[in-house]
């Protein structure tokens, strides 16, 4: 089941990071692996979708990240490059 949240931090040197369920609870740590365009380095508030998987005895991580199209901050980054 996919759920949704936001990109609370993320460590590019270590490749690591976390994100925050948008229906509360606390931020899920993820690794860059786990991310649907590793690629892409995801931002602080950019809002993804994930599914959860559990490790070291049942503690939940985020894994099958994927960026969502449309969201606020990628509408105001379009907004301004056209702008110039």
């Amino acid at each position: 089941m996919a759920h949704f949240g936001k990109i609370k931090s993320y460590d590019s040197s270590s490749g690591t990071g976390s994100i925050t369920p948008e229906k509360g609870g606390d931020a899920l740590r993820f690794k860059k692996a786990d991310l649907q365009q590793e690629a892409e380095v995801p931002k602080v508030d950019q809002r993804f979708s994930y599914e959860t998987s559990e490790v070291d005895g049942g503690k939940k991580t985020a894994v099958n990240l994927q960026a969502q199209q449309g969201d606020g901050q990628n509408q105001k980054d379009q907004a301004n490059a056209q702008q110039g």
